[in-house]
């Protein structure tokens, strides 16, 4: 079987502009979120706000998404962009073993203020700090206390050509500049299962990773239910923050470090 790389993330935190960085490369099967196509819209849905009525696909199981992804690695390399709470129940050393996982943080006060624009009556369910925090405490521990990578959203915006460097270093595939840029009017919702892709517009238009400022989120205008949420995700995203990698140059070599 051919390598599965995991990118896991949380809800708005650039990870379909990763994603769609991955699939420029043209060496990897690229998917979008397949094991969060049957939590949502499977024919046993789990998600919290799921309602009789709502969508659902006949055959299409965690099981059969697994079994899917299985198939497509021994064509050739995947690499597949998941949140982890879609599948907690299914972690232990065997399936996690198939994958080499790396992680994608943001802070939450970016997330969870895009998710209740999108989504004004989002659960807390859907937000994924918790279980992200969770699998990477699990993949520490099983891997003798050495932690898998992780990459902060707003170190990637802000040096997207470095920490996709020591990304690609990290997970054992080569890094080709050229995946950066893209042409202007890609269209990842050929690629989303989810609502035709609408959360993706930006991407749509966007031409590549590109360098951008880092930006604050006033947390404090938002409605008191999303501070309370914001509050309980911020420690985290601050433990695994500790952990993140940081690329810096120095000379023609790439250092990487923790932090």
């Amino acid at each position: 079987m051919h390598k599965i790389i995991a990118l896991w993330a949380v809800p708005r935190s650039t990870s379909t502009a990763f994603e769609w960085m991955m699939r420029q490369r043209g060496d990897l099967d690229c998917l979008h979120e397949p094991f969060g196509e049957a939590w949502y819209q499977g024919e046993d849905p789990l998600w919290p706000r799921f309602r009789q009525g709502d969508k659902t696909t006949p055959g299409l199981t965690l099981e059969s998404v697994w079994q899917d992804i299985q198939a497509r690695a021994i064509r050739g390399p995947v690499f597949l962009k998941d949140f982890p709470h879609y599948i907690n129940h299914m972690w232990d050393a065997q399936f996690l073993a198939h994958f080499t996982h790396a992680f994608l943080i943001r802070d939450p006060a970016k997330t969870i203020t895009s998710m209740y624009n999108k989504w004004p009556d989002f659960d807390e369910l859907e937000v994924g700090f918790p279980e992200q925090r969770a699998l990477f405490d699990l993949l520490t521990a099983l891997g003798g206390g050495h932690p898998p990578p992780v990459i902060d959203s707003d170190d990637l915006l802000e040096d997207p050509e470095a920490m996709t460097q020591a990304f690609c270093q990290a997970v054992g595939i080569p890094y080709i500049a050229e995946a950066l840029s893209w042409p202007a009017g890609g269209d990842p919702s050929a690629h989303s299962w989810w609502d035709g892709g609408s959360f993706h517009a930006n991407l749509a238009r966007s031409t590549g990773l590109k360098r951008q400022a880092r930006s604050y989120v006033e947390i404090d205008a938002a409605p008191e239910r999303v501070q309370r949420v914001y509050r309980r995700m911020q420690p985290h995203y601050q433990h695994m923050a500790a952990h993140r990698i940081r690329p810096s140059s120095l000379g023609p070599a790439l250092r990487v470090e923790a932090t």
